[in-house]
């Protein structure tokens, strides 16, 4: 029996070169089960080129679940990943697969070995025309413009936006461009214009983003970010606590955290709580009951924090009330 951990037929852009610069996989494979498993033998292990009408009969051959009929209409040779296990990335089109296993929903964030990831994402210049290398952009700009053509470019960066490779169902996004492939959107999740969501993070759905879901957090259903709000990730803060937030929540406008949060919990519009954060806590009669620093309460439920306006101090109360979302405006059918 074949084993096969993640599999993909991909369509990749290249360079002069030959080197890849990006790659579709419409329709990628996450642990296959046992016969689909064994007829993806027949493809080398880790990264090649395979001619369609090789495709095309493994594709037959499975009933149709490698890939969608268009993509074997495609008039160069298609870039085949399969991997025996979750490893190291080793090139960019590996790269490229794992980022969309994580927007096609079929692993949540946290859960993919992402090792050596940004050595093999290039940095590139993301044009209405395709990804184009940043030393090439110059003369390509200029043999446009001299063909009355226009190239628009849209951002320079190794992450493109996520609905060039994948559109999940049930989502609502109101600036695509601040949606990084390798993100997770869940059913009935609903991203704002200032919403942002970073590669390997993600939203379970229903939600609604107004903030940021920074690199490697995860939103339960239900948990509203406000307008600017910010959830501090791995990659900013430096550590390893994985951050995430539980069902219900509500981080107010232009307020965040950089702790870990159960269910239920809000903090107050314009209150950022990091690990270091002094936190009074006080009763359901509001009598002081100890000072603690933040890390203390991460992953904690029923909490409300707010700032005292006299004061300044950051007091924590339970909150048994939960958030409720309008479900209405989380039915993107």
């Amino acid at each position: 029996m074949s084993n096969v951990f993640a599999f993909g037929v991909g369509l990749a852009n290249t360079n002069a070169s030959g080197e890849v610069l990006d790659c579709l996989f419409p329709q990628p494979l996450l642990n296959p089960n046992a016969e689909l498993a064994d007829a993806l033998a027949k493809f080398s292990a880790g990264t090649s080129t395979v001619d369609p009408v090789e495709v095309a009969a493994a594709n037959a051959a499975c009933n149709g679940q490698l890939v969608p009929a268009a993509l074997l209409e495609a008039d160069k040779p298609l870039t085949v990943v399969n991997l025996a296990a979750d490893q190291e990335i080793a090139d960019t089109a590996q790269a490229y697969l794992k980022l969309h296993l994580l927007s096609h929903r079929l692993t949540l964030p946290n859960t993919l070995n992402l090792d050596g990831i940004f050595a093999y994402l290039p940095n590139l210049a993301w044009t209405n025309v395709g990804p184009i290398e940043p030393a090439a952009l110059t003369d390509t700009l200029i043999t446009a413009r001299a063909r009355g053509e226009h190239i628009e470019v849209m951002s320079i960066d190794k992450f493109p936006k996520m609905v060039n490779y994948v559109m999940p169902t049930g989502v609502r996004i109101a600036d695509a461009s601040r949606i990084r492939l390798g993100a997770y959107l869940g059913e009935g999740t609903t991203v704002m214009h200032e919403g942002f969501c970073n590669f390997n993070a993600g939203a379970i759905g229903p939600n609604m983003v107004e903030g940021r879901i920074s690199q490697g957090v995860i939103i339960d259903a239900g948990t509203d970010l406000g307008g600017s709000a910010s959830t501090q990730g791995t990659l900013s803060g430096g550590g390893e606590i994985v951050l995430s937030l539980g069902k219900n929540c509500l981080v107010g406008a232009n307020a965040g955290t950089g702790i870990p949060l159960g269910d239920r919990c809000t903090i107050e519009a314009g209150l950022y709580i990091t690990a270091g954060t002094v936190v009074t806590v006080v009763d359901e009669d509001g009598k002081e009951v100890r000072k603690v620093k933040a890390r203390e309460l991460a992953g904690g439920s029923d909490m409300l924090f707010i700032r005292n306006s006299v004061t300044g101090q950051v007091v924590c109360r339970s909150n048994r009330k939960a958030i409720a979302l309008n479900e209405a405006l989380h039915a993107h059918n």
